[in-house]
């Protein structure tokens, strides 16, 4: 199982389409799924493909979803090897079919896709593709973001276990890292969930106080729903220089935090390094306590993160660069980016 694409419903699919090529350097791409009610257009780079629709009707799906949710990532299509057999094993443990398998040719492609609902408005889409005599068309984009590194379900209080036990049912997940982050004004639980491949990584937050971020986003969104998406990079520092000279609003770090760091154990980046992170204001994981002939080569977590992108303080997007094999998800950096959300959430009155 790998993610095929993630489908965002928006107010004006050109205009986004527009947002992602001029702030996030991603290729538009020809447009072949527009419909009489809806307009869609999609936008990729490296193995990231986002499909962006918007409603041309009131009967259009996506004007349905925008009467009752802000826009958003409405669905997630996983490619997968046998569709029959997910669907069959989705709704063997219950899962709601929205779409019956059906067949169809997308350029040189043959796929067979069904889909089921999850979470709130989202949904998954389960696809098997086979391609023609011309294979798989490559991407060549010269863009910073390579893949999706994962995907994070924000879901009511109480009902993380039920979340975590539906992707372990209906999608085979697996659960890995748990967190219990708590600050001074508020908390959040959440629990990652990883394909049996290890190729998706899905974490799941539930609100832990009433103040919490997650408790805001449930709020505004009018339910659960996909928070953000991280985007892999191999270059981090100059991918978001690049960004920032595009426009691009991001969460900012005090400079205090690079102080601190400095003071923990195990830090292997040259000062020159450090001084270039903390001017872009990315956040800095590592494993402190690393055998000292393998410190030059610990694994290294380096994350930042977008204000939100819409009007509504809902769905934003996180760059993320993985260095020595970096797994997992550091506790130091989502501690971290709880604090700004939270710093963020004062400015807009909704925490004390």
């Amino acid at each position: 199982m790998k993610i095929d694409h993630v489908h965002f419903y928006v107010e004006d699919a050109k205009v986004w389409r527009d947002w992602f090529v001029h702030h996030l350097g991603f290729q538009p791409v020809a447009d072949r799924i527009s419909s009489f009610h809806t307009c869609t257009e999609v936008v990729k780079s490296g193995a990231v493909c986002f499909f962006l629709s918007s409603p041309l009707l009131p009967t259009s799906p996506v004007a349905e979803f925008l009467r009752q949710y802000p826009p958003g990532v409405a669905d997630i299509a996983f490619a997968v090897e046998d569709v029959e057999s997910a669907i069959a094993l989705a709704q063997k443990h219950g899962a709601t079919i929205l779409q019956p398998i059906q067949e169809r040719q997308v350029g040189t492609a043959f796929l067979k896709c069904g889909k089921i609902a999850a979470w709130g408005g989202l949904t998954h889409t389960l696809i098997e593709r086979h391609y023609g005599e011309m294979g798989e068309s490559l991407n060549f984009s010269s863009s910073s973001i390579t893949a999706i590194d994962h995907i994070v379900l924000n879901v009511a209080v109480g009902e993380l276990e039920n979340a975590v036990t539906w992707y372990e049912n209906i999608l085979d997940f697996q659960p890995q890292q748990a967190f219990k982050i708590k600050t001074d004004r508020s908390a959040l639980h959440s629990q990652v969930m990883v394909s049996r491949n290890a190729s998706v990584q899905l974490p799941i937050n539930e609100p832990a106080s009433s103040n919490s971020q997650i408790q805001e986003f449930l709020d505004v969104n009018q339910g659960p729903g996909i928070q953000h998406i991280a985007l892999r990079t191999t270059n981090l520092v100059s991918a978001i220089a690049k960004f920032r000279a595009s426009g691009l609003s991001l969460l900012s770090v005090p400079q205090s935090y690079y102080s601190q760091l400095k003071q923990r154990p195990g830090l292997t980046l040259s000062p020159l390094e450090l001084e270039a992170i903390a001017q872009q204001e990315i956040l800095v994981d590592w494993q402190e306590y690393t055998p000292v002939g393998a410190r030059q080569t610990a694994p290294l977590l380096l994350q930042i993160f977008t204000q939100p992108i819409f009007k509504q303080p809902t769905f934003f997007f996180e760059f993320i660069e993985r260095r020595f094999q970096a797994q997992g998800f550091g506790e130091g950096n989502f501690r971290a980016l709880f604090e700004a959300i939270e710093s963020e959430q004062i400015k807009r009155g909704t925490l004390q």
